[in-house]
């Protein structure tokens, strides 16, 4: 259902700016006809998760070529080429990295044949139109708001846009964010603040596909949060104001980093930050960017991200917790993408062709090793403990006297299996369903029982209960043995539950943590505890593994080098360029 946003356009070559609002789906294929015009292709401007795009619906094409954002789609779109029998080629990019890889069922490993950690990359279009996690609010306060109002006013970005796009009105013009010459500073604080949180909020209410399936946000104007002015609220706003010691915590008297604000609190952070931009820091307005070392940005940010954030009902954080998630977006390039797309349809070729015997994976490097930035290897063999593939039973500890259907539902069904549309058995005995074609009484039959633990569901479920958990549209299931437990490291593990069954991502003996399987790869991730770093795009750029593969002849008679390491968005991964891959893909599995 993606649309094109103005940062797409320096990542790829079908869109121009006069696209920016329409559908990537629709225009893509228009572009492509006008210099194939006698190809058939057939847009679909659609969730690929909707029930229409079933197993029948992917049994009609030869090879499937997957671009999705991620990982939750791409399991999704696994399974159906698993149950439709249909070869799949994935692909994903971040940065200089990328890869491209095969799957068929039976003969090679599916894509969820190695775990997958759960992924730190945010398309734009959610940042933009439809956030639901707190980063997506970080993002969207640094990176548009703040650039727009306090960096490069000839920049665009997907603000701009949106704002040219609400009407005639004067007062939501392209001009909105200029500081007018007739307006005290409060009267403009307050007129950014009602445009980017009511009207703006107003007109996506507008298009109501969008919130079809989603919670719908609600508009918020300062004079309902906020309707004393805000001068009368704080008193003397005058002391310590040199630029380097300006911070509204200070005027404010907000003294503990780590407490969350109220909305109102929010609201005086952000109008009084704003204030003093333009009083104390008038001479910056035009060039400044984003620093995390920067108070009165860092309390910025924080602000407008909460508001956001309690628009569309998502949990608000403390300006500490802000702090550490705000970090820099590794953008997408061009030529990685163009470097993937063609590799992409060099697979594809070969599945056409049914050219089994020279199917690669293919990683594309950051860095040239031995002036190769290309690493071919044959696809792994298909994971005989893969739950997907294989249909290994799981295994679940958990406390089935205190833990609900609901937890087991939210955090392993969807949360760990990614299923959508799940029904959860115990031998005849059906514990939940979801579907459409439900009789009201079974709603709440199922909906009484999420919310009863497990050992006092009408079929109890207890140590040594098997449950067989179904997913309708993908054609998939699996069985679950419960083991019951009494006790969870509330820090190790924090849902109060373990789910194992699978073969854990390799073990690099040096230092005792896993090679690959990560979802994003830079070389400049931070440990947990530091800055995250966000990838604006896509989700899927897998690492390198040192697992034992066949290479290609190019990779073969290496000399010698111990490995560098290079840092991946997630702690516990790493990614490993070496010149010597011979050596490390012999390494068994783990």
């Amino acid at each position: 259902m993606d649309t094109i946003e103005v940062s797409n356009l320096n990542r790829q070559f079908l869109f121009r700016r006069s696209h920016v609002g329409l559908s990537k789906a629709k225009v893509a294929r228009d572009a492509v006809l006008r210099f194939r015009p006698n190809i058939s292709i057939t847009p679909y401007h659609s969730n690929v998760k909707e029930s229409h795009f079933n197993v029948d619906f992917f049994k009609e094409f030869d090879v499937v070529l997957n671009g999705l954002d991620n990982l939750d789609a791409r399991r999704h779109v696994n399974r159906l080429c698993l149950a439709a029998d249909v070869p799949l080629v994935e692909s994903g990019t971040t940065g200089f990295l990328g890869q491209v890889t095969v799957h068929l069922k039976g003969k090679t490993e599916c894509y969820e044949c190695q775990p997958k950690p759960a992924p730190k990359t945010y398309p734009v279009c959610t940042i933009t139109s439809t956030p639901s996690k707190f980063i997506h609010c970080i993002v969207w306060a640094k990176d548009l708001l703040f650039a727009k109002l306090f960096g490069d006013k000839d920049q665009e970005n997907d603000l701009n846009v949106r704002s040219n796009d609400t009407g005639n009105s004067s007062e939501h013009s392209a001009d909105v964010f200029e500081y007018r010459k007739d307006e005290d500073i409060e009267q403009y604080g307050r007129r950014i603040y009602d445009h980017v949180f009511g009207h703006n909020i107003e007109v996506a209410l507008s298009n109501e596909e969008t919130w079809k399936n989603r919670n719908k946000p609600r508009p918020i104007y300062s004079k309902d949060v906020l309707p004393v002015k805000m001068t009368e609220e704080n008193g003397n706003t005058e002391k310590d104001c040199a630029t380097g010691d300006v911070s509204v915590m200070a005027f404010l008297s907000l003294k503990n980093p780590q407490d969350i604000w109220s909305l109102a609190e929010n609201t005086r952070v952000f109008l009084e930050a704003l204030r003093l931009f333009f009083s104390k820091r008038r001479k910056d307005i035009g060039n400044l960017t984003f620093d995390k070392d920067d108070q009165l940005a860092v309390e910025f940010v924080t602000a407008a991200a909460n508001i956001r954030a309690s628009s569309f009902a998502i949990p608000l954080h403390s300006l500490f917790e802000a702090k550490g998630i705000a970090g820099n977006i590794v953008h997408a390039v061009a030529t990685t993408n163009a470097i993937v797309a063609g590799l992409i349809v060099i697979e594809a070729i070969k599945v056409l062709k049914k050219d089994n015997n020279n199917y690669r994976m293919t990683y594309c490097l950051e860095h040239p090793s031995r002036k190769l930035l290309l690493m071919p290897v044959e696809p792994y063999e298909p994971n005989k403990s893969c739950y997907v593939c294989s249909e290994t039973p799981l295994s679940l500890e958990v406390n089935t006297h205190h833990s609900k259907l609901r937890d087991f539902v939210e955090k392993i069904v969807k949360g760990k299996l990614g299923m959508n549309f799940a029904v959860i058995m115990q031998g005849t005995s059906i514990l939940y369903e979801v579907g459409e074609d439900l009789e009201e009484d079974m709603v709440a039959i199922y909906a009484a029982n999420l919310e009863k633990a497990l050992s006092e569901l009408p079929s109890p479920v207890t140590s040594g209960t098997v449950l067989t958990v179904e997913d309708l549209q993908q054609e998939f299931s699996c069985s679950i043995n419960i083991k019951h437990r009494e006790g969870f490291d509330e820090e190790k593990e924090p849902n109060g539950m373990v789910l194992s069954g699978w073969v854990e991502a390799p073990v690099y003996k040096d230092n005792n943590k896993p090679i690959g399987n990560g979802e994003s790869t830079s070389n400049t991730f931070p440990s947990e505890e530091k800055d995250v770093e966000i990838q604006e795009m896509s989700e899927g750029t897998e690492t390198v593994t040192g697992k034992k593969r066949k290479l290609s002849k190019v990779d073969e008679n290496r000399n010698q080098k111990k490995p560098e390491k290079l840092d991946v968005d997630d702690e516990d991964d790493e990614l490993i360029i070496s010149d010597d891959w011979e050596s490390l893909t012999k390494k068994k599995r783990v």
